[in-house]
Protein backbone atom coordinates (compact mmCIF):
# COMPACT_ATOMS: atom_id res chain seq x y z
CA UNK A 1 0.00 0.00 0.00
CA UNK A 2 1.35 3.43 -0.74
CA UNK A 3 1.61 5.83 1.45
CA UNK A 4 2.83 9.64 1.23
CA UNK A 5 2.61 11.31 4.27
CA UNK A 6 3.54 15.42 4.05
CA UNK A 7 4.91 17.46 7.09
CA UNK A 8 6.57 20.84 7.49
CA UNK A 9 3.69 23.19 6.45
CA UNK A 10 2.78 26.47 8.39
CA UNK A 11 2.91 30.66 8.24
CA UNK A 12 5.70 32.54 7.64
CA UNK A 13 7.01 35.74 7.11
CA UNK A 14 7.55 36.98 3.17
CA UNK A 15 11.69 35.77 2.65
CA UNK A 16 11.71 33.22 5.17
CA UNK A 17 12.22 29.37 4.63
CA UNK A 18 10.46 25.94 5.21
CA UNK A 19 11.28 22.90 4.52
CA UNK A 20 8.70 20.14 3.54
CA UNK A 21 9.05 16.60 3.98
CA UNK A 22 7.08 13.62 2.61
CA UNK A 23 7.31 10.30 4.20
CA UNK A 24 6.82 7.85 0.95
CA UNK A 25 6.46 4.10 1.06
CA UNK A 26 4.94 1.22 -0.54
CA UNK A 27 6.05 1.79 -3.92
CA UNK A 28 9.95 0.92 -6.13
CA UNK A 29 11.49 4.69 -5.80
CA UNK A 30 13.78 2.83 -8.60
CA UNK A 31 10.66 2.50 -11.10
CA UNK A 32 9.08 5.92 -10.14
CA UNK A 33 9.89 9.86 -9.63
CA UNK A 34 8.43 11.60 -6.95
CA UNK A 35 7.55 15.46 -6.73
CA UNK A 36 6.02 18.43 -5.54
CA UNK A 37 2.68 20.37 -6.80
CA UNK A 38 0.95 23.30 -4.89
CA UNK A 39 -2.44 24.42 -5.53
CA UNK A 40 -3.28 28.39 -4.61
CA UNK A 41 -6.60 29.21 -3.41
CA UNK A 42 -8.67 29.78 -6.53
CA UNK A 43 -6.00 28.55 -8.89
CA UNK A 44 -4.83 25.31 -10.49
CA UNK A 45 -2.52 22.74 -9.05
CA UNK A 46 0.71 23.23 -10.53
CA UNK A 47 3.75 21.63 -10.29
CA UNK A 48 6.79 22.42 -8.40
CA UNK A 49 9.69 19.93 -8.89
CA UNK A 50 10.36 16.09 -9.04
CA UNK A 51 13.23 14.35 -8.72
CA UNK A 52 14.46 11.09 -10.27
CA UNK A 53 16.41 8.78 -7.45
CA UNK A 54 18.17 6.36 -9.88
CA UNK A 55 20.05 9.28 -11.37
CA UNK A 56 19.72 12.46 -9.03
CA UNK A 57 17.83 13.68 -11.84
CA UNK A 58 15.77 17.06 -11.32
CA UNK A 59 13.16 19.69 -12.40
CA UNK A 60 11.87 22.60 -11.06
CA UNK A 61 9.12 25.02 -11.53
CA UNK A 62 10.73 28.48 -13.59
CA UNK A 63 8.93 30.43 -10.73
CA UNK A 64 10.99 28.49 -8.33
CA UNK A 65 14.11 27.68 -9.41
CA UNK A 66 17.37 29.10 -7.61
CA UNK A 67 14.87 29.08 -4.20
CA UNK A 68 13.42 25.80 -4.07
CA UNK A 69 15.60 22.40 -3.68
CA UNK A 70 14.24 19.25 -3.79
CA UNK A 71 16.21 16.14 -2.43
CA UNK A 72 15.57 12.28 -1.01
CA UNK A 73 16.83 10.19 1.81
CA UNK A 74 16.65 6.70 1.15
CA UNK A 75 17.75 5.62 4.47
CA UNK A 76 14.12 7.65 5.72
CA UNK A 77 12.06 7.05 2.62
CA UNK A 78 11.58 10.84 2.66
CA UNK A 79 11.40 13.47 0.22
CA UNK A 80 12.18 17.56 1.10
CA UNK A 81 11.27 20.63 -0.17
CA UNK A 82 13.89 23.25 0.98
CA UNK A 83 11.70 26.15 0.03
CA UNK A 84 13.72 29.88 0.79
CA UNK A 85 12.93 33.05 0.04
CA UNK A 86 9.24 32.58 -0.11
CA UNK A 87 6.39 35.28 -1.56
CA UNK A 88 2.53 35.58 -0.26
CA UNK A 89 2.02 33.87 -3.38
CA UNK A 90 3.44 30.75 -2.65
CA UNK A 91 0.68 30.29 -0.10
CA UNK A 92 -0.92 27.17 -1.55
CA UNK A 93 -1.21 23.50 -0.45
CA UNK A 94 1.87 21.55 -1.03
CA UNK A 95 1.14 18.19 -2.27
CA UNK A 96 3.77 15.28 -2.57
CA UNK A 97 3.18 12.99 -5.84
CA UNK A 98 4.35 10.32 -7.18
CA UNK A 99 4.68 10.42 -10.80
CA UNK A 100 5.21 7.76 -13.84
CA UNK A 101 7.75 9.94 -15.74
CA UNK A 102 9.64 13.11 -14.34
CA UNK A 103 7.34 15.73 -15.98
CA UNK A 104 5.46 17.92 -13.32
CA UNK A 105 2.12 16.84 -14.67
CA UNK A 106 -0.70 15.95 -13.01
CA UNK A 107 -1.96 13.45 -15.11
CA UNK A 108 1.47 11.83 -14.81
CA UNK A 109 0.66 11.30 -11.23
CA UNK A 110 0.69 8.12 -10.12
CA UNK A 111 -0.21 8.93 -6.51
CA UNK A 112 -1.20 11.67 -4.48
CA UNK A 113 -0.64 13.00 -0.71
CA UNK A 114 -3.10 14.66 1.57
CA UNK A 115 -1.10 17.95 1.48
CA UNK A 116 0.01 20.51 3.92
CA UNK A 117 -0.54 23.70 3.95
CA UNK A 118 1.95 26.85 3.87
CA UNK A 119 1.00 30.19 4.38
CA UNK A 120 3.48 33.33 3.45
CA UNK A 121 2.42 36.10 5.40
CA UNK A 122 0.04 37.14 7.70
Amino acid sequence: QVQLVESGGGVVQPGDSLRLSCEASGFAWEYYPVGWFRQAPGKEREGVSCISDNDGTTHYADSVKGRFTISTDRSTNRVYLQMNSLKPEETAVYYCAVLFTPVMREDLVRWWGQGTQVTVGS
